[in-house]
């Protein structure tokens, strides 16, 4: 098992966090807004009302053998520069891992997130940038290599997390990519490291018949080398995982923080018990997905104190495997249980007051 290292200077106290998108169409107003509910620990914001910001297209550019046809894309193989393209891309990730403590910004990197697909990270760069108050944190995100790998196929259709070579090239274009994100938010001024979450709701497929072929070890490998990249470029790693699934990968993966729906799934979790006994005493930080974000009803029906109330009863489920209270609010955060991007802005709004009032009536209560 990887050891937590990211993670152990950093006790967030329950302060409220985003998950990453909104409905709007404005990037400067996304960020600004996301500024006025989550200052403490800000985060660029993607918005997927545009195709180029969809889940996994957003992170793809700089693949060898990427080809777009309309809204489909796909890793050409068979392309008479295919192997060229895979060399040169090789060739660029040993020469960026390499010099990756002494990186000067460069957005010609392959790994750099571009306008193309990510115009909401230039324009977080350039607000927080002119902020007046020094932040506790920053966060980034990037689909995960689980969720890259069977989101995408080749030009046969095949998957690319069943071909060793592809996988390989996904689970390094990920991490280069979430290294690049740390080098670059560093630049900035935060209390705390950077923070980079990756996207996982692929890893709730581990085990179903879709994805028999896939061992656990392939799972934690891939998602450990990622983390790794993250703790090697000075960055805090976190896995968002929306969905329920087997947890112990997760545990066993290294990540520093875990985002876990804890609205709709929290009885799952703790059914780990080990495991997550063994995380939290190791230093790691549960994100509790707890506002709802599942459908407009969940929404209108909750409340700030439904949520307090409902948070304290699955705090003291975890506090009865012997952790201590204190430990366990110090490496809290409140998030959402998922993006808001799929809702409409009146819901969105609701989500992000209701992480906002609920991580201020926590901290309020316990003396944070």
């Amino acid at each position: 098992m990887t050891n937590i290292s990211g993670s152990l200077s950093f006790s967030p106290d329950c302060l409220p966090l985003l998950v990453g998108s909104l409905p709007i169409e404005d990037h400067d107003e996304a960020t600004r807004l996301m500024l006025e509910y989550t200052p403490e620990i800000p985060l660029w914001i993607q918005l997927p009302i545009y195709r180029e910001e969809g889940m996994l297209y957003q992170f793809l550019p700089g693949m060898p053998g990427l080809k777009r046809r309309g809204d489909d894309f796909f890793i050409d193989t068979q392309s008479s520069s295919f192997e060229d393209e895979l060399l040169a891309f090789y060739e660029d990730y040993m020469a960026f891992y390499d010099a990756l403590q002494d990186y000067n910004l460069d957005s010609e990197c392959r790994f750099a997130l571009t306008d193309t697909t990510a115009r909401g990270f230039s324009s977080f760069m350039k607000i927080i940038s002119k902020l007046p108050n020094v932040p506790v944190s920053l966060k980034g995100q990037v689909t995960g290599p689980i969720t890259m790998g069977i989101g995408v196929k080749d030009e046969a259709g095949k998957l690319l997390f069943y071909d060793e070579r592809l996988r390989d090239v996904v689970i390094k274009q990920v991490a280069m990519n979430a290294a690049w994100q740390v080098r670059t938010l560093l630049a900035l001024k935060s209390r705390q490291k950077p923070i980079i979450f990756f996207d996982e709701p692929g890893v709730v497929g581990f085990g179903s018949s879709t994805y028999i072929s896939i061992s656990r070890e392939q799972i934690v490998e891939s998602l450990g080398e990622c983390i790794d990249a993250v703790h090697a470029a000075g960055g805090i790693a976190g896995i968002h995982i929306c969905a329920n699934g087997d947890w112990s990968l997760a545990f066993e993966s290294g990540t520093d923080i875990i985002n876990f729906d804890a609205w709709s799934f929290f009885d799952r979790v703790i059914l780990y018990r080990d495991h997550l006994k063994d995380f939290i005493l190791r230093g790691g930080i549960l994100a509790w997905g707890i506002v709802p974000t599942s459908s407009p009803e969940h929404i209108e029906a909750a409340s700030s104190e439904k949520l307090f109330e409902m948070w304290q009863g699955e705090l003291e489920q975890i506090k009865a495997l012997g952790i201590d209270e204190r430990k366990i609010l110090s490496q809290t955060l409140i998030t959402p249980s998922c993006g808001t991007g799929s809702l409409d802005p009146a819901h969105a709004l609701k989500v992000l007051e209701l992480v906002r009032d609920l991580s201020c009536a926590i901290r309020k209560h316990y003396c944070l």
